[in-house]
């Protein structure tokens, strides 16, 4: 490209260091605010909610004229903004040095092996030109042990050599910042969804991955999607989409961006050639997948009008994330079930292991949707000992709330409409036209799909459950000719782990108390997070042995347990009880 090309932004992004984990991130700004550029690092990721001020990073910064290249001082205004002098004459360069050794896939990574960043943790924000153009100039690093790294972002190329390094245009920082980049070796997947490309890059597999399987399991999962919004045209709303894939000893999680995704799993969900596969780990794989694919539809697309425009500065509250994660997590294992890459009982067995987690959830009966929504940016992402307690998940009970709403719909309109049509006409009112949702925008649109008729379920099943805090009462609505509902059978085992209402984890080989759940056994009987349990009725407490000696136990039975608190050793007696045993439930077709 020609200097006369490139944009009045322009950022330049190189591996710097490796083996300390820095890049150098260099912004040319041609036009400056005459009053003084004020410059603005974001505090957290659209997508993630939870300031985590990525500015605290940054660990150099300096400014220069372009032309002179001589430095001058500027201000900082608090920890993510910064201010250069009034009248600077002609363009500038910001140059930042910025530390990266996140390896989620929120933030930034650098090290021998990869690279990988979101911009939102390097690019600086010029504030009054964040709506023009911009370009991302990627660099490649000097290290020899890079010579095969290439690039992989679904940023438009501008111009790039073929291992993709060179320059990328955005139409804003908004649209910069919505795509991530990484760089390193990947294994490839490519295939085509109703004649979109689509492509799956993946580092961290040891062996080659299969990609047959692969390609063909994702491309019925996309298309499926694709046609579920758009069934007469079955056209997608990007010109390509990319899953980018960072496989890892143990992990998982990712992040939704409107032609591409971030996934963070583990190396046993992928499968690879030659090594046993755990179908039950990659079927959590795919299900991932297709929850971000989902999300190229509902939320980078359908918003939130409380999102429109972002600010990344402040939290930016919904009452919505129930509709927004909820509902995606309904459909993201229901397409799985569409697309036949897993069957019927393995779909009920899912919707059953949601539903039997939300019950065994104290804090479903505190939190409304609503409120759980409003505060993800405290209580859901910023979760405690309590937290299990506290707080409802708007993705797990979203999930629950997007079925029973479905069944609603189904019965009141003797099938002939179902949550597919309402998602698709949201898709049509607020996803074509980007046009975002206000907090009680749902309610004319049920209106608009099933008349007046239906208003009144509506509002009686928003005041319950969304607002409310009943459970959801799926066991009445789900249709005993498809689907068959039972108490689920339980182990003595399971039986007794539900009745004490504890979860632990191992400590230098003692069993460690993370979370008292209300109601239970050991919360009766006075232990706390942070216990480090010694024995049972004399037997001693070990992670392997666990199992073991819960299993020797009887109800009614006076169990007395043995813990040191504060180096402090304690004895407390507890009983089980059955009204300490959460309900629980099994789902198997009608047929069987």
């Amino acid at each position: 490209m020609q200097n006369s090309d490139l944009p009045a932004i322009q950022y330049t992004v190189w591996p710097a260091d490796l083996h300390s984990h820095r890049f150098k991130v260099k912004l040319h700004i041609a036009n400056p605010d005459p009053a003084g550029q004020v410059l603005k690092m974001a505090a957290w990721i659209p997508g993630s909610y939870l300031i985590r001020d990525f500015s605290k990073h940054v660990e150099t910064i300096e400014a220069s004229h372009s032309l002179t290249q001589k430095r001058f001082p500027f201000d900082r205004i608090d920890n993510n903004q910064w201010r250069l002098p009034a009248d600077i004459n002609g363009p500038v360069d910001i140059v930042t040095t910025v530390y990266a050794f996140d390896n989620s896939v929120r933030a930034a990574y650098l090290d021998t092996e990869r690279g990988f960043f979101n911009p939102t943790s390097l690019c600086l924000e010029v504030k009054g030109q964040e709506n023009i153009p911009c370009s991302l100039a990627i660099v490649p690093s000097e290290d020899v042990s890079t010579e095969n790294w290439r690039v992989q972002t679904g940023l438009r190329k501008a111009k790039t050599d073929d291992r993709g390094f060179g320059f990328y245009l955005a139409k804003s920082y908004d649209d910069l910042i919505d795509h991530p980049v990484a760089l390193g070796e990947f294994q490839l997947v490519n295939w085509h969804s109703n004649n979109v490309p689509h492509s799956m890059a993946i580092q961290g597999c040891l062996h080659p991955i299969d990609v047959a399987r692969l390609a063909t399991d994702l491309q019925a999962i996309c298309t499926c999607t694709i046609n579920l919004f758009e069934p007469k045209t079955k056209r997608a709303p990007f010109n390509n989409y990319l899953f980018l894939v960072n496989a890892v000893l143990n992990g998982y999680g990712g992040l939704e961006h409107q032609n591409s995704t971030a996934l963070l799993c583990r190396r046993d969900q992928i499968p690879q050639k030659q090594i046993p596969l755990d179908e039950t780990a990659y079927r959590e794989f795919l299900g991932l997948c297709s929850h971000e694919y989902f999300h190229a539809w509902l939320v980078k697309r359908i918003q939130p009008k409380a999102f429109q425009p972002y600010d990344l500065q402040n939290r930016n509250h919904t009452q919505l994330l129930w509709l927004f994660e909820g509902f995606t997590s309904y459909y993201d294992d229901l397409q799985l079930f569409r697309s036949k890459r897993i069957t019927l009982d393995q779909y009920l067995k899912l919707v059953a292991d949601n539903w039997n987690g939300i019950l065994r959830g104290p804090g479903r009966l505190k939190q409304s949707l609503a409120n759980s929504s409003f505060d993800a940016w405290t209580k859901y992402y910023q979760a405690d000992e309590n937290t299990v307690n506290a707080v409802v998940s708007y993705y797990g009970k979203g999930a629950l709330l997007a079925l029973g709403l479905d069944l609603q719909i189904r019965a009141f309109s003797k099938n002939k409409k179902s949550l597919d049509d309402l998602m698709r006409l949201i898709w049509q009112r607020h996803g074509v036209t980007l046009d975002g949702i206000t907090e009680n925008g749902l309610d004319d649109l049920i209106q608009q799909l099933l008349g007046d008729g239906f208003q009144k379920i509506w509002n009686d099943f928003k005041s319950r459950y969304v607002h409310g805090t009943e459970d959801i009462p799926l066991r009445k609505w789900l249709s005993s000719k498809v689907v068959s509902v039972s108490s689920k059978v339980q182990t003595k085992l399971e039986k007794i782990k539900l009745q004490l209402g504890l979860r632990h984890t191992d400590a230098n080989g003692w069993l460690k108390v993370t979370h008292v759940l209300d109601g239970g056994a050991a919360q009766r009987a006075g232990l706390a997070p942070g216990d480090l349990l010694a024995s049972i009725n004399g037997q001693r407490i070990t992670t392997g042995r666990w199992d073991k000696v819960l299993n020797s136990l009887s109800e009614h039975q006076h169990i007395s347990v043995c813990f040191y608190r504060d180096d402090l050793e304690h004895e407390r007696i507890l009983v089980l009880q059955p009204s300490q045993l959460p309900t629980q439930y099994e789902l198997i077709p009608a047929t069987k």
